[in-house]
């Protein structure tokens, strides 16, 4: 595969949602790399999806990772696929970004990041609030020691609307949603290590689906060996709007991040105090999604090594499984040396 200074032809996996927005990004607002093709088993899914943007289709992933034109893959398939992909895609020589989570084990995750090792190849996941300015400028800051050593930090994801409950997989709220406060929490408190986790779960916006297995409300505690203690929290229904915030507390002061206004329109009138408020993550976070993938992009071309990494991912992983463990046995978890 060529390392030379041409654009970084893509190939993404999963013409779903999220995938469908990398792909029209890919194609239209990242400098440094085009979408060279869409790859989908659904039947007829990336078919539509390409001809659209005007590029080559595949049903079966594997011949686009056999394609030798693709630099670089975007892995944006059901999460219980992308520890496959990711290694997949290594193997076959291609750059990787994928959406979190990058795996569901710690096995896989290991596996992951030793594949993209061995291949030399960039592994960047998808943790895109590293990208959201705030959430940038907090961590540097934190970083710097800026806002001295963190005492208290809490990160709170909340969806705007649970639409239909039944395909969600199980612990979908540590996996795929806490996550990305886990990561955000391990980027608060520098220099540490979590050693205590405990989480508490439950289904509060549809209660009708918790025999099913649905937790879709959750608070978790997480203590570093400082003594630092962190928390963080997810609902999947704030009928205001997307909201995605974080707080770090330190010897020197606070930082805050995140806002769930989509503009900063204000507007006074008889019926209240009202802002319009973000009801897609795309929205909210158009920008970072993009940046991310732009770095991406840099990242590949420049040989550097990205901001979240696979091992980054394994961190995070480390913890929402610790959560699951948790809630299963109504108890804090003590985690290992990492």
């Amino acid at each position: 595969m060529s390392h030379s200074p041409h654009n970084l032809r893509v190939g993404l996996i999963g013409a779903g949602r999220m995938g469908t927005f990398h792909a029209e990004s890919l194609a239209r607002r990242v400098p440094g790399a085009v979408l060279a093709a869409v790859a989908d088993p659904l039947p007829g899914a990336a078919q539509r999806l390409a001809d659209r943007l005007g590029v080559s289709a595949f049903s079966d992933l594997q011949s686009m990772l056999d394609d030798r034109e693709i630099d670089a893959v975007v892995i944006a398939s059901p999460a219980r696929t992308h520890a496959e992909w990711v290694i997949a895609a290594a193997q076959a020589g291609k750059h990787v970004f994928c959406e979190k989570p990058m795996a569901i084990t710690l096995d896989e995750a290991d596996r992951a990041i030793a594949a993209a090792k061995q291949a030399g190849v960039v592994l960047q996941v998808g943790f895109n609030r590293r990208f959201v300015s705030g959430f940038a400028a907090a961590i540097t800051a934190v970083k710097e020691g800026e806002n001295g050593v963190t005492q208290l930090s809490r990160s709170v994801t909340r969806d705007p609307q649970l639409r239909d409950p039944a395909p969600i997989p199980a612990w979908t709220i540590f996996l795929e949603t806490l996550i990305h406060d886990f990561d955000t929490l391990l980027h608060f408190n520098p220099g540490t290590r979590p050693v205590e986790v405990y989480a508490l779960a439950d289904a509060l916006v549809r209660p009708d689906f918790k025999d099913k297995g649905l937790l879709d409300t959750a608070v978790v505690t997480i203590r570093f060996d400082n003594g630092a203690i962190a928390t963080a929290e997810a609902n999947f229904q704030a009928v205001y709007g997307y909201d995605v915030r974080g707080e770090v507390f330190g010897s020197k002061g606070m930082l805050q991040a995140g806002n769930i206004n989509l503009n900063n329109c204000v507007r006074y009138h008889a019926g209240g105090i009202a802002i319009e408020t973000s009801r897609q993550d795309t929205d909210l976070l158009h920008d970072a999604y993009v940046a991310e993938l732009t770095e991406f992009a840099r990242c590949v071309q420049q040989r550097e090594t990205p901001r979240a990494t696979g091992q980054d991912a394994r961190n995070a992983l480390e913890i929402a499984l610790a959560c699951i463990e948790s809630v299963k046995q109504g108890k804090p978890i003590t985690l290992g040396r990492q």
